[in-house]
């Protein structure tokens, strides 16, 4: 399961951030440890116990001013089983805020492919003002590559520092960690599908509250069979259809064997790469969904439907009290938000709601004809809809602290709720009491986590029945009422203090997970919503899709699992280098992605491979040459060395091994190819030692271009200027024109590009096989200042910086 991505270190402020692992730091402080036993062979295993443990930890760090490492852990501790220690930088790490992570202390240890999912919070304490205390919350699962998880910008150092904040009094800081592990769940093995009839989504990066949401409103067949009867056709495409898209998505979980992508529906709200890494508001993306799926059934044979599941009403009053005068004004609501703090469930919520206001003193109300009036002002219901989605406002904005905070107060919410309790107290005068407004249970949405990040999954009962299920991303399992109510109420949870030398009193622990979002809906209406849909309530064009699709996701599956008997050979000419060079890549020679590929089997002699190559380029096998890649030690790519006639006598599988150790790695060649005067082929010149093949791009300052213009053989005792002539014809100059040579060397991690001496020697000069010249109009010293970039070297110096410039608004975005 994906909660939030790790951030680059200059846009941190209260993400979680990955620390590089590093063995144990010297001079541990002693620290207080309160926790549940736990059983050896556990621990020796590293197998968490059936049951959540959770522990709270007491780190008391003296000297704490006084630290001299740039990283501090704690000493070992042990939850569910497992050992795991709290990370600090006292100075920051390379940030001007504390930074705090919990780490899995053994992972050096521990056995090829483990992991282990842990819910935590870490805090320092105030000690003068307990409630200034700074927590913040997460969870993750932790592996080999991630063993360490937490916040780099944890507080600000300045703050920390204070010795009038709290944190830190006489000289030690006091740091808290809570921490609830999981059991390790078997993702790989487990088949939702064949397990509980149902698939989940998959998550593109943060899409999980997305995925939820998504989940809920599929389970209400009456949603789904309107969904499937709005109107689309099959020029449409999905990525920039919201209709098509959601269609495509319902079929696939209602026929799919396996988890579905949401990638063609977060396409068609407009989102790029970026958004789905994105945790967005989940009521507004509801109401943005409803919305503009709302809009697009108008005119159809589904017009209304939206509103007919999702829309009740209420009035807003104010009404005199020592006059005759009431105002009213009616709402509309597709959901309902309640308030958690201070409510003790759902029905201290509506209580909440519809609670009378006064209106008197400085706040009168001004009644027209009769002036300033004491009143009294309140909401009550005209009608509520046969689906009644109800928000739980678990994100406040606390002014004390000026931030965002997670309300996890313990709220309860009932499996039947009753709307016309009490008389109908909720319900306004104009109401229609023979309705009854009795609701059921369908859905739970839960948050994990805290409000800086976390993980959103959902408790779904699809036909109303007493089996619930919990959708969590890709992976779906049956669980019982409990797990879907009672745990998700939140508030705290008792835990004893076991340890020898301390109070054997109880301590509690904060329960992260608890719902935000209820869906319920109205007896009266059930047998409607939870209708049958199957296949006919398809269009035929989405089906033929949908099936084309699968039958080329089995294609492409079936091409995965033969891949081992096939390569994949990228052949590479002068018409690529000549395309790409100065478009889309200025260094090297040619993007491999962007050339012709074949797949070839893998026991197919070369010289078959030939035969194709001579279809597909029109050049007879004889007049073809190909050249091997290499990847030098500066990180260029260039073609090495030309393949010998016993290479060409091998298979395309033995080839491919000589070229490239790396299992299974693709097969690069450059194909030469020799034209003559009217540009037909001819067999390419013989090679001797002394011959070497270079690649020549021209530059043009005035319009700031770098172009392909071929390659040519040269002696490796030969001089540069001895082969000027031709250069200026390639460029199509005068053949007396000065040019100036460049050697295109490397580009990262800075360019170089160095000025080639035209009376040395190309051996002298130290070019070979595969080396690029780059060469331009000798540039006069009175000239220089005429142009942005006058010289190659500056000129690539600009591009690369460019691109750096971009990658690095691409992360800052």
């Amino acid at each position: 399961m994906t909660i939030m991505t790790p951030a680059p270190i200059d846009q941190q402020e209260d993400e979680e951030m990955l620390v590089p692992h590093s063995d144990l730091a010297d001079n541990h402080q002693p620290m207080e440890v309160v926790a549940q036993p736990e059983t050896a062979n556990a621990v020796e295993n590293n197998q968490p116990l059936d049951d959540p443990p959770s522990s709270r930890f007491t780190w008391r760090i003296e000297n704490f001013s006084r630290l001299n490492t740039k990283k501090h852990y704690s000493e070992i501790f042990i939850v569910g089983g497992f050992k795991w220690r709290v990370l600090i930088f006292p100075k920051g790490n390379n940030v001007d805020h504390l930074s705090m992570y919990l780490d899995v202390a053994d992972s050096s240890s521990l056995p090829y492919g483990w992991s282990r999912y842990a819910q935590f919070s870490l805090a320092v304490i105030n000690q003068i003002h307990s409630k200034y205390s700074v927590r913040k919350d997460t969870q993750h699962q932790f592996n080999a590559r991630e063993s360490d998880w937490g916040f780099t910008s944890f507080m600000p150092l300045g703050e920390l520092y204070d010795p009038n904040r709290g944190y830190l009094v006489n000289d030690t800081l006091i740091v808290e960690a809570e921490v609830i592990v999981r059991r390790v769940v078997d993702y790989w093995s487990y088949d939702s599908k064949k397990e509980t009839g149902y698939v989940g989504l998959k998550n593109q990066g943060a899409t999980c509250y997305m995925n939820s949401l998504l989940q809920t409103l599929f389970h209400i067949p009456y949603f789904r069979k309107a969904v499937y009867h709005m109107p689309t056709t099959e020029n449409d495409m999905p990525s920039g259809s919201i209709p098509l898209a959601l269609q495509s998505l319902f079929y696939k979980l209602q026929y799919s064997d396996s988890s579905v992508a949401t990638k063609e529906l977060t396409k068609s709200f407009g989102w790029d790469t970026y958004d789905s890494f994105m945790q967005h508001d989940v009521q507004e993306l509801n109401r943005v969904l409803s919305e503009k799926l709302e809009d697009k059934m108008k005119g159809t044979v589904v017009e209304g439907t939206i509103q007919q599941l999702f829309e009740g009403h209420h009035m807003n009053y104010i009404e005199c009290i020592n006059v005759d005068y009431k105002s009213t004004r009616k709402e509309s609501f597709y959901d309902l938000q309640l308030d958690v703090k201070g409510c003790r469930d759902v029905y201290a919520s509506f209580d909440k709601y519809v609670e009378v206001e006064r209106l008197e003193g400085d706040n009168k109300y001004h009644a027209e004809q009769y002036g300033l009036q004491d009143a009294k002002k309140g909401v009550l219901f005209i009608d509520f809809p046969p689906v009644l989605q109800l928000q739980l406002k678990r994100f406040e904005y606390d002014f004390m602290r000026d931030t965002m905070v997670k309300i996890n107060d313990r709220y309860e919410f009932p499996l039947q709720l009753d709307l016309d309790r009490e008389n109908g107290k909720y319900l306004s005068p104009d109401a229609d009491r023979s309705v009854r407004n009795l609701y059921t249970l369908h859905s739970v949405l839960v948050h994990s986590g805290g409000v800086h990040g976390g993980h959103y999954y959902a408790f779904i009962r699809p036909t109303l029945s007493d089996q619930w299920y919990k959708f969590d991303d890709e992976r779906v399992t049956k669980e019982d009422l409990k797990r879907a109510l009672e745990e998700q109420y939140g508030g705290e949870e008792e835990l004893p203090q076991t340890n020898p030398g301390f109070n054997n009193t109880p301590f509690k622990f904060t329960k992260y997970s608890n719902a935000y979002m209820l869906v319920y809906i109205r007896e009266s209406d059930k047998d409607k919503i939870i209708c049958n849909v199957d296949e006919q309530d398809i269009a035929e064009h989405l089906r033929e899709r949908l099936k084309k699709e699968q039958e080329e996701k089995e294609h492409k599956k079936k091409e995965k699992a033969e891949a081992h008997l096939y390569t994949v050979i990228k052949v590479a000419r002068d018409d690529d280098l000549l395309e790409q060079i100065g478009k889309d890549i200025y260094f090297d020679l040619v993007d491999h992605d962007k050339v012709r590929s074949f797949r070839i089997q893998k026991q197919i002699p070369f010289n078959l491979f030939k035969e194709e190559v001579a279809k597909e380029f029109g050049v007879p096998v004889q007049f073809q040459r190909f050249w091997l890649w290499a990847k030098r030690q500066n990180h260029t790519y260039r073609p090495n060395r030309p393949l010998t006639h016993l290479e060409e006598t091998q298979t395309v599988g033995q080839l491919r091994e000589v070229s490239n150790k790396v299992h299974n790695a693709e097969l690069k060649l450059f194909l030469e190819v020799e034209r003559g005067p009217d540009l037909r082929p001819i067999a390419p010149p013989e090679k001797t030692k002394e011959d070497i093949l270079l690649f020549f791009k021209l530059y043009d300052p005035e319009k700031e271009e770098l172009r392909y213009v071929g390659r040519l053989f040269v002696k490796s005792t030969g001089k540069p200027m001895e082969y000027l002539p031709k250069l200026n014809e390639m460029a199509g100059y005068a053949p007396d024109e000065e040019i100036d040579l460049y050697e295109e060397i490397k580009f990262e991690p800075s360019v170089m590009c160095e000025p080639i001496e035209k009376r040395c020697t190309f051996r002298a000069s130290q070019l070979e096989d595969g080396d690029i010249i780059c060469f331009q109009k000798s540039t006069p010293i009175e000239g220089v200042g005429k142009f942005r970039y006058p010289e190659v070297p500056s000129f690539l110096d600009y591009v690369h910086n460019r691109q750096v410039c971009i990658l690095v608004s691409f992360y800052i975005c």
